[in-house]
């Protein structure tokens, strides 16, 4: 009986040691073709970057935690005299971004949902904000909150907007198949253009 009981354990650690080296093979192949993904998605980045200069796309890159200057531009028209509003609003806005970067600045706060998930909140009683929001209204307030919500997704630990694939039609990320569907009817396109 006892013989019985070594065999079994011989062969189970066999079996347990088969399956510790079978999932350390799929994790290297898994990093690997995540790597290559990776390597293609930024391929696809520089590619869409000089396909989408110049003109509004349906699909292209958007930096995730850039601040939208058009809502600086449309409140310093109404304060500033017209030579002064551009310069005004580009330095707001700057100002602003700059804000965003600040690594010490983290206007959220965490809470405990119903499910007892913790979830990161924007404090809108935040100084910096209030401020914002008191003296500059609800438009420039909201572009500065979304670059800051798009940041705190997408980059949370750096502090530096990124490129994100977006469908601008639809307003929400991009999915690589998207991407690739756009970029491949933007070809078929020129080539009926160029009669090829």
């Amino acid at each position: 009986m006892r013989f019985f009981l070594i065999l079994h354990c011989m062969l189970i650690t066999d079996q347990m040691n088969g399956l510790q080296n079978m999932s350390r093979d799929l994790t290297i192949k898994e990093r690997q073709c995540n790597d290559e993904l990776q390597g293609a998605r930024n391929e696809l980045m520089k590619g869409m970057n000089d396909m989408t200069i110049g003109f509004r796309a349906k699909i292209g890159i958007k930096r995730m935690g850039e601040i939208d200057p058009k809502a600086f531009k449309k409140a310093c028209k109404q304060r500033f005299p017209p030579e002064d509003s551009e310069t005004k609003a580009l330095e707001l806005c700057s100002l602003w971004q700059e804000n965003l970067r600040n690594p010490h600045w983290h206007p959220f706060r965490v809470v405990k949902n119903g499910t007892g998930i913790h979830q990161a909140l924007l404090n809108e009683d935040d100084e910096l904000l209030r401020g914002l929001k008191d003296e500059w209204g609800e438009e420039i307030y909201d572009a500065v909150v979304t670059a800051l919500k798009d940041i705190h997704e997408y980059n949370p630990s750096g502090c530096y907007s990124v490129s994100e694939f977006w469908n601008f039609k639809e307003n929400k990320k991009a999915t690589l198949k998207e991407v690739i569907g756009y970029i491949c009817t933007q070809l078929k396109t020129l080539k009926r253009k160029r009669g090829v």
